[in-house]
């Protein structure tokens, strides 16, 4: 198997496992809490976005990844972890535009995501990341399995505020 074949049998198990873990065990817990405080762990976990980083660090590539891939993926994600903080602050804080900045940052991480699979793909990043490897393999599943919890749960949240419940 290449790099590339290697990186994507492991993104896609990796997410299915993600997936059963959060249908499983964290969405029936999230879902018997109030939705603010639900969405506060998966915030959390994006705030570590911040590590996509390491795809222009020279110590943890094996050689440096191709600019089209590394800079939107870097970059996005550090974009993807400011948006987190911000609106974990929001919501700890019951700001009135919490709701809102959850959206704009889980739009935003979905779609950084998304373009960077695809790059990294298009791309063949895979053969260069040497460490950070484990950034897609791992992490970027779960960061996928949380973005489409974070929506769940927003758009459950939308459901009943329109229902007057």
């Amino acid at each position: 198997m290449s790099s590339d074949q290697v990186l994507i049998v492991n993104l896609f198990l990796s997410t299915v496992a993600f997936a059963l873990i959060a249908k499983w065990y964290v969405m029936p817990r999230l879902r018997s809490i109030p939705p603010k405080q639900a969405l506060q762990p998966l915030l959390l976990l994006h705030t570590f976005r911040h590590i996509g980083l390491m795809f222009l660090a020279s110590g943890a590539l094996t050689h440096e990844l191709p600019d089209p891939f590394a800079y939107p993926a870097a970059y996005g994600d550090l974009a993807a972890s400011i948006l987190a903080f911000i609106a974990l602050v929001a919501l700890r804080l019951s700001w009135p535009v919490a709701v809102p900045l959850v959206w704009i940052f889980n739009i935003e991480g979905t779609i950084d995501l998304l373009y960077a699979v695809a790059q990294g793909v298009l791309h063949h990043a895979a053969g260069g990341m040497g460490a950070a490897f484990w950034i897609p393999a791992i992490l970027v599943p779960a960061l996928l399995v949380t973005h489409c919890m974070v929506f769940a749960l927003l758009l459950a949240r939308e459901t009943r505020a329109g229902s007057g419940s």
